[in-house]
């Protein structure tokens, strides 16, 4: 077999996946998980010479990328808020987006609790676990409870906490259902929000490696958020903050459903770093 440098295999990959529309740098990603080098190491050593079997397993990665297969499957974990969260096809592979929503969401809270630590924040929907792991590690005093209807995901998600060392409460069942007799301060959710009719446009990538519970929702995307919406008011303390991941184009229409649980609060529409409206956040007065 043919004797390649690391960087050569690496410039090969990157054209290959570029010709059948996948990412460039998804070969970088392959090609470290291979080698088993950290970033910088993997700079450092791009003239050394891959070993056969580095290269073989390296093409067929490559390979099964280009036929569907997503990255973090073969690799077995995204990265998020800097911190590394197992994935497999139980759960969403996580966003950059959504570190926004989490970004926004810590922004909003040191200034309406600037005068309390110890707050109770819920995350909906959890599947890897990223929002609910997340804000316990950015802010170790709160108590993080998070919930998910799939006992699959949930078990990713205790994965990542135990991994990360985050101490959540996690609880199964459908949305605020198992939340009963509980109030928070903070309440976060992305769920799943793409109407049915986008599957046919959506890459294969998505729709056949990814949890369609966990991509789709009835009436045009927005079920799930008119039902949080009604059952909110029951769950959160005031002052509080309430954070929802939207789909492009939903902002709005998820901004009057929070309306209308709480005319008289504070409603706001964000735009994403790539100007779509992805954020829309409810803050409940005093």
């Amino acid at each position: 077999m043919e004797k390649l440098k690391m960087y050569e295999a690496l410039n090969w990959a990157s054209s290959y996946l570029e010709d059948h529309n996948r990412e460039a740098h998804a070969a970088e990603l392959l090609l470290r998980h291979i080698t088993g080098l950290d970033r910088h190491t993997f700079y450092m050593e791009l003239r050394e010479l891959l070993t056969e079997s580095q290269l073989e397993d390296f093409k067929k990665s490559v390979e099964r990328h280009v036929q569907g297969v997503p990255v973090q499957h073969m690799i077995g974990y995204e990265e998020f808020f800097g911190r590394r969260f197992a994935v497999n096809q139980d759960v969403l592979i996580p966003r950059p987006e959504t570190e926004e929503l989490i970004w926004y969401m810590l922004e909003r809270t040191d200034r309406i609790f600037s005068d309390k630590k110890n707050l109770h924040a819920a995350d909906i929907g959890t599947g890897s676990g990223i929002l609910a792991i997340t804000m316990k590690l950015e802010r170790p005093d709160w108590a993080v409870t998070a919930t998910d209807l799939s006992t699959a995901a949930l078990k990713t998600a205790k994965r990542n906490a135990e991994t990360l060392g985050a101490g959540i409460e996690f609880k199964e069942g459908d949305l605020l259902h198992p939340l009963k007799g509980k109030s928070f301060d903070v309440f976060l959710s992305n769920p799943p929000y793409i109407p049915y009719s986008d599957i046919e446009t959506m890459s294969e990538i998505v729709t056949e490696h990814e949890p369609h519970s966990a991509l789709f929702a009835d009436e045009e995307g927005l079920i799930l958020y008119r039902k949080m919406s009604e059952q909110l008011p029951d769950h959160m303390n005031r002052p509080g903050l309430i954070g929802f991941e939207v789909g492009a184009g939903q902002g709005q229409t998820v901004a009057a459903l929070l309306k209308k649980s709480f005319p008289n609060d504070f409603v706001e529409v964000i735009n994403d770093i790539n100007g779509k409206d992805r954020m829309v956040f409810c803050e409940l007065l005093k």
